[in-house]
């Protein structure tokens, strides 16, 4: 099964808009389709998680498995980071990570954890 990795490209982490330029969230959205999906994992593009406060944000979801909000993310330097993340996610057959083998930035800057939907 394929897990879904949401990224908002209309987050600003706090950024002013500048003219012509992408905002953090869409920039990383770019970083993290150049170093390209895990094994189980399609990288997809959102308006908005409703995470404003806390751009640049993430999420990872899948039928019958837990979902997760992720916030704070750098566009230069998590992409490592929350692609690591998804791939333990995919490996996963409940969503639920071990939280060791989590990277740090899911354990410290998780927004919200949300319950499979009820068939």
């Amino acid at each position: 099964m394929v897990v879904s990795l949401y990224v908002c490209t209309t987050c600003r982490a706090g950024e002013a808009p500048v003219e012509g330029a992408p905002c953090a969230g869409t920039r990383l959205h770019a970083a993290l389709c150049a170093r390209g999906a895990p094994e189980g994992v399609r990288i997809a593009p959102v308006e908005c998680l409703s995470a404003c406060s806390q751009g640049c944000a993430v999420a990872l979801a899948a039928p019958g498995r837990w979902a997760y909000v992720y916030g704070r993310m750098d566009p230069a330097a998590d992409t490592e980071a929350i692609l690591n993340g998804a791939a333990a996610y995919a490996a996963a057959p409940d969503g639920l990570v071990p939280w060791r083998a989590r990277p740090a930035i899911f354990r410290k800057q998780s927004l919200a954890r949300i319950p499979p939907l009820e068939g």
